[in-house]
């Protein structure tokens, strides 16, 4: 079989390009009227963007005509994630040995023509094995089926995952809880003589923080599924189905269940600590708790549900919880409470295929000090 050529600016792309995506986690992004160049992106990488260009750079207006370029993109990804920072990796492949690479803010501008003398010292220390894994060793024909067969294989998994992910699942909990909920007031309506009352309440599990601060912490829990009237019972029946179906699917029936209980039970210490005076029930703690971790689905999936984040789901949260103020008589202490503690607990329990181990640790220790501060200021206090 005739050996095949590949020249060498073809040659150090592959490789380059096969190991951000194979190793890095590294994702193509589509820039249009560019050729030549290869733009990658990996929100949780130590470079948001990579841009691997091999277009021959000769002087320095063309050198500033290509990092306006490449920070014009930089700002429509940032918009289109709702990233709050954005920083590049720009490796040039053929640039004139007179030119100098000056700084630019943001962006990291390196110069590679030998990948056989790697020596970019900023390279390297942010990606210590990218000497052993850009397969110096393989060539021709071989090098390019190599890098075709694992960039494919990386694309069919990372498919797969985005697949399972988002394929309509059966909802379980969400609808147990809201027959759950709409039972527990019916018997309530009934029991009381439909006088939803506080002391009616109180005496079907309502959280009120001298009683549960007195030994009946089992408020914390029992609250969140007692509602004080029908169309309050309405109002979060509904937001829990829109909400709750959302987060089960997309991040599984038991973390879901995980979520939905913990976040009341932030919601409900912080109730408790800001308005130790008001008899507390109500899921919107616990709903809220659900935005958190829908916020934080989101913002792994954020190339993906850019616009979602920023139209719906952030909108969504900032317009509840401005109500919350405005409106007398919201406990907004839960709404609060319990989102942090939805974000918060999401983190630990992670998100399938996106978060590293060290996240779901420093999520687990972050979960765990939350709950135990509210629980000190409410018991200790």
């Amino acid at each position: 079989m005739p050996s095949i050529m590949v020249n060498k600016k073809d040659e150090m792309i592959m490789r380059l390009a096969h190991y951000f995506i194979t190793e890095q986690n590294y994702a193509p992004i589509i820039v249009n009227g560019v050729k030549d160049e290869i733009w990658l992106q990996n929100q949780d990488g130590p470079y948001k963007i990579i841009r691997i260009n091999a277009n021959y750079i000769h002087n320095n207006e063309q050198l500033d005509f290509d990092l306006l370029k490449l920070s014009n993109v930089m700002h429509q990804v940032k918009k289109k994630t709702v990233s709050f920072s954005m920083n590049a990796l720009n490796i040039l492949l053929d640039v004139n040995d007179n030119l100098k690479i000056i700084e630019s803010k943001n962006i990291n501008s390196i110069v590679i023509k030998n990948l056989n003398d790697l020596k970019e010292q900023s390279l390297t220390k942010v990606f210590p094995d990218i000497k052993n894994k850009l397969m110096l060793d393989v060539k021709g024909l071989d090098l390019i089926v190599n890098v075709t067969n694992d960039i494919n294989n990386k694309t069919e998994k990372d498919n797969k995952l985005y697949e399972k992910t988002f394929k309509r699942k059966k909802i379980v909990f969400t609808n147990a809880i809201i027959f759950i909920n709409v039972l527990i007031f019916m018997v309530t309506f009934v029991l009381s003589s439909s006088n939803m009352s506080a002391y009616n309440l109180l005496k079907f599990g309502a959280s009120f923080t001298p009683l549960v601060k007195s030994g009946e912490v089992w408020r914390l829990i029992t609250c969140a599924f007692l509602h004080a009237g029908i169309i309050h019972l309405l109002v979060n029946m509904y937001s829990l189905y829109i909400i709750g179906c959302q987060v089960e699917t997309y991040i599984g029936k038991y973390k879901f269940l995980a979520i939905y209980l913990i976040s009341a039970v932030c919601g409900s210490l912080m109730s408790c600590i800001f308005n130790p005076n008001t008899v507390s029930v109500g899921a919107s703690g616990a709903i809220f708790g659900l935005l958190g971790s829908l916020l934080y689905f989101g913002m792994h999936y954020r190339l993906y549900l850019g616009s979602v984040l920023k139209n719906q789901i952030i909108p969504l949260i900032i317009v509840n919880l401005a109500l919350g103020f405005l409106i007398n008589g919201v406990d907004n202490a839960a709404h609060i409470g319990g989102l942090i503690g939805g974000y918060l607990i999401s983190i630990a329990l992670g998100i399938e295929g996106k978060s590293s181990k060290n996240e779901i640790i420093n999520g687990t220790i972050t979960t765990i000090i939350y709950v135990l501060f509210l629980a000190y200021i409410v018991f200790f206090r």
